[in-house]
This record gives structure tokens, C-alpha cells and sequence, in this order.
């Protein structure tokens, strides 16, 4: 059994808040095509492909345009034909989106849909960026905490179909990229392959000017990098880019080898496919060498990690 697979990364440029949900669907399935002309066979979207980045206001809980961002199953009717193109052409794909549980609970989740168009796993956003209320004065708004709870799924893992090689599968949403804890949850159980899309703002989302589009992409890409090859795995990270109601998103979407190089990244901010083939046979250097976690990991000294939360300093 080869275990080579062809993926894609499809970049989206900015969702207007008065797009149509069937223009933005229209988009997810062009560029799905175009990611099957190019021989990917398995696709990654971004967060929250779907919408435009709603967490940007304080919309209140029950106002009509939030409550209609949100999708109550994976898939549903506004969204079948992305599942039904990808079945047609025998290409899967990781999607983000903004999910409501049947009791009423909201998430901001991903899903990876195999090439018959089944699900295979779901993951929920665990590190939540911005905060849970208005902060008075700031131009730009990051009201994740408002709108959604923590993931309560962990880092679950699954095995691709026989046809992308079995590889061991991971998804992150977002600033779940930033926290190598999250990567690691993953690494212990021997993941090869990590999906995650990102809606990242191009201005420091905390408020000040202490971070610039050029550096929060570069720390994106470094997030990457870094990460894929402390735990020898190809990642795939797919952003959200442009100006999306009158705010900007960085792009630098990339795809990344086990030894954390860079294989393809995006050159624009606009709808855009980049391209990679990958070897999981090349996970195995690391994870059997370097990061042969069974011989080196002392996890008896990790405590503090899953102990404390803040920082602190000696006295």
C-alpha cells in the first residue's frame, strides 16, 4: 500500500457579512474542483468557511443573523452540495464551521469528511482567543468567548481511508495553534497529518499596535513549522485572508513537512489552491529518532503543564 496522497490547501479571501450563503458555497466548491484538477485528494478549508468572522460583534444570543451563522448538523441542507461535489469527484476535505448542538450549545468546530462523503471525526475549538465582553474604546472587536463555548472533544485523532494511506489524522482550529500542548495531545498518538484553518486577524486583536499583518503571518507560519517537526508530522494550515468588513485577515496558508519546512504557501490574499504531495513514510525519521517519545519524554517532570494555568514568577 503506497502511502502518498496528493493535498490541498484552499486559501479563501473574506467573506463579507452581506454575502449569500450560496455565493460563499458556490466559491467552496470551485475551488474543491479546482484542488481535484490539480490531483488533491483530500482538501483543507478555513475556520468558519462558511460565514463571514461573526465574532467580530456583540451580536446578542438570540439575534437572527448570529443564530443563522450557525449550522445544527454536519452536513445540512445549505451545505450538501460541497459533500456531494467532493463524493462525485473522490475527494475529501476538512471544513471549519460555527456548530449549534441540538441542546443548544455552540461550538467552533471542524470536520473531516472522508471521499464518500462520510464524516470521519469532529473536533471543537479548545483555546479560545479574544474575550467574553465589549472592550470599550477598541476598534476591532474578538468575541470568540462571547459566542462559543470551550471544546469538550479533547484532540481526537482517526485514521484516513486506505486510499490517502491510512495516515493518522489530527485537527486544530485556529489559535489552537499557538499552544504546543495541543499539538503534542496529538504527537502521543502518532499523528502524521494535521488539519487546521484559521481566521486571523491582520492587527493585534488584543487592542495596540504591537503586532503587524507581516508578523502575525510570520508567526503563523513559524507556529507550523515549529510543530510539525517537534512531533514529525505534515501539517496543513488554511487561512481565511483579506479585508472581511472593513477587517483585515492575514493569509500565508501553508503546507508544511515533518522536518518543518515549508512544501507550499500561499502568495495572495484572495481564493487561492496550493498543492503537495506527501510521503508518510518521511513521519517516521522523527517520530523513530528525535522525537521517539517511548525512549525520551519524561513526563514526571511535566506536572507544572497540566497543574497551573498563568505564569509565576519567583518571589
Amino acid at each position: 500500500m503506497t502511502r502518498r496522497i496528493v493535498v490541498a490547501g484552499a486559501q479563501m479571501g473574506p467573506v463579507q457579512r452581506a454575502d449569500g450563503r450560496g455565493a460563499t458555497l458556490d466559491r467552496l466548491v470551485a475551488l474543491l474542483e479546482a484542488a481535484a484538477r490539480g490531483g488533491a485528494k483530500l482538501v483543507v478549508f478555513p475556520e468558519l468557511a462558511f460565514t463571514t468572522f461573526f465574532p467580530r460583534w456583540p451580536l446578542g444570543r438570540q439575534d437572527a443573523e448570529l443564530l443563522d451563522s450557525f449550522e445544527p448538523a454536519m452536513p445540512n441542507p445549505r451545505v450538501q452540495a460541497l459533500f456531494d461535489r467532493a463524493r462525485e469527484l473522490g475527494v475529501g476535505f476538512y471544513v471549519g464551521y460555527a456548530e449549534l448542538t441540538p441542546e443548544g450549545r455552540r461550538f467552533n468546530s471542524a470536520v473531516t469528511v472522508g471521499p464518500d462523503g462520510q464524516v470521519l471525526f469532529k473536533y471543537r475549538k479548545v483555546h479560545l482567543p479574544g474575550s467574553d465582553h465589549v472592550k470599550p474604546g477598541q476598534r476591532y472587536q474578538q468575541l470568540e468567548k462571547m459566542h462559543f463555548e470551550y471544546g469538550d472533544l479533547g484532540f481526537p485523532v482517526a485514521r484516513g481511508p486506505e486510499a490517502w494511506g491510512r495516515p493518522v489524522l489530527g485537527m486544530l482550529v485556529c489559535n489552537d495553534r499557538r499552544w504546543p500542548e495541543a499539538w503534542r495531545c496529538l504527537g502521543l498518538q502518532g499523528v502524521e497529518l494535521v488539519l487546521l484553518g484559521y481566521n486571523s486577524a491582520a492587527y493585534d486583536p488584543n487592542g495596540g499596535e504591537g503586532e503587524s499583518a507581516e508578523t502575525r503571518t510570520f508567526h503563523s507560519t513559524l507556529a507550523a513549522q515549529a510543530n510539525a517537526y517537534m512531533n514529525a508530522t505534515y501539517a496543513v494550515a488554511v487561512a481565511k485572508a483579506g479585508v472581511e468588513d472593513g477587517a483585515g485577515l492575514i493569509g500565508g496558508s501553508c503546507i508544511v513537512d515533518p522536518n518543518g519546512r515549508v512544501m507550499a504557501q500561499a502568495a495572495t490574499l484572495g481564493d487561492e489552491v496550493i498543492l503537495a504531495e506527501l510521503d508518510f513514510e518521511a513521519c517516521r525519521q522523527g517520530k523513530e529518532k528525535m522525537f521517539n517519545f517511548a525512549a525520551h519524554r519524561r513526563p514526571e517532570m511535566y506536572r507544572r503543564i497540566v497543574e497551573q494555568v498563568g505564569a509565576v514568577a519567583p518571589e
